[in-house]
C-alpha cells in the first residue's frame, strides 16, 4: 500500500541530505526544479523501497508519480521499470502510455534518466520505430526533449546508431545547457557502441552548429590529439 511506502520512505529522511538536495537539483525560483522538495533518502534506499513495493497498482503508482516530494515520484519510476522489465505486452504498453501521460511529472534529469531508456527506449525498441521521439524532441517542455535524447540509448546498445543522431541533429539548436549534456553524452556512448567513424562524420558534418559543451561530452573519450583538433575547429 502507498502509505506504508511513505512511511518505509519517511524513516529513512535526512534533513542535511534533503537540504543538500535542494540546492544540487537547482530547485531555486527561476532554476530549471524550482519548488520541488526533498524528504532525503539515499538512491540506494529509494531502490530498496522500490523493491519492497514493486507490486505496487498502477492506479498507486499514479498517485505516487504526482507527488511533491521528488523522492516519492523517483520511486514511483523504479517501480515502473521493474513492472515494465516484468510484464508481457499489455502491462508495456500500459506503463508507456502512464508514463508519456505523466511526463510532466518526471521533472528533473535523474528522474529522466533513471527511466527513459529502459521504458520508453525499450518500448520503442520492441515496436521498431522512434517517430515519437521527434515529437518530444520538438516540445516546449525541457523534460520531453531529454526523454527524446535519453531514449535514443536503448538503440544505441544494440548498435543502432539512428535515433541517435536523428533526435541529435534536431536538438542542436536547443539553448538548455542540460541539453547540451544530454545530446553530448549520447553522442559519446553512439561513438562507444556504433565506431568512432559515425560519430566523427556526425561532427564533421555540424561543428559550427555544435554547442561548445555538447561537443566537450561527445569527444570524451576520443585521444588527446584528436580531441584537441576538434576542440580547436
Amino acid at each position: 500500500m502507498i502509505s506504508q511506502l511513505r512511511k518505509d520512505l519517511r524513516a529513512v529522511s535526512d534533513p542535511i541530505r534533503a537540504a543538500h538536495s535542494q540546492r544540487f537539483f537547482k530547485t531555486g525560483p527561476g532554476q530549471y526544479g524550482e519548488g520541488d522538495l526533498f524528504v532525503g533518502p539515499s538512491v540506494p534506499e529509494c531502490r530498496r523501497i522500490a523493491k519492497k513495493h514493486a507490486g505496487l497498482s498502477l492506479t498507486d503508482v499514479t498517485q505516487l508519480l504526482k507527488s511533491r516530494y521528488h523522492e516519492e515520484r523517483l520511486i514511483a519510476l523504479l517501480i515502473l521499470v521493474r513492472q515494465f522489465e516484468k510484464g508481457n505486452e499489455h502491462t508495456r504498453k500500459k506503463i508507456f502510455d502512464l508514463y508519456l501521460a505523466s511526463t510532466k511529472y518526471i521533472n528533473n534529469w535523474d528522474l529522466v534518466d533513471l527511466s527513459a531508456p529502459k521504458i520508453v527506449g525499450e518500448f520503442l525498441l520492441q515496436n521498431k520505430s522512434w517517430l515519437i521521439l521527434k515529437k518530444l524532441a520538438k516540445s516546449q517542455s525541457l523534460w520531453e526533449r531529454r526523454i527524446a535524447i535519453l531514449a535514443t540509448y536503448t538503440f544505441t546498445c544494440i548498435g543502432d546508431p539512428r535515433p541517435t543522431l536523428e533526435i541529435s541533429a534536431l536538438l542542436l539548436d536547443n539553448k538548455h545547457d542540460l541539453i547540451h549534456k544530454a545530446v553530448g553524452w549520447m553522442l559519446r556512448e553512439m561513438g562507444k557502441h556504433c565506431g568512432q567513424k559515425t560519430l566523427t562524420d556526425f561532427l564533421d558534418s555540424r561543428l559550427l552548429l555544435l554547442p561548445r559543451t555538447t561537443l566537450r561530452y561527445a569527444i570524451e573519450r576520443f585521444p588527446e590529439t584528436l580531441r584537441k583538433h576538434y576542440l580547436k575547429s
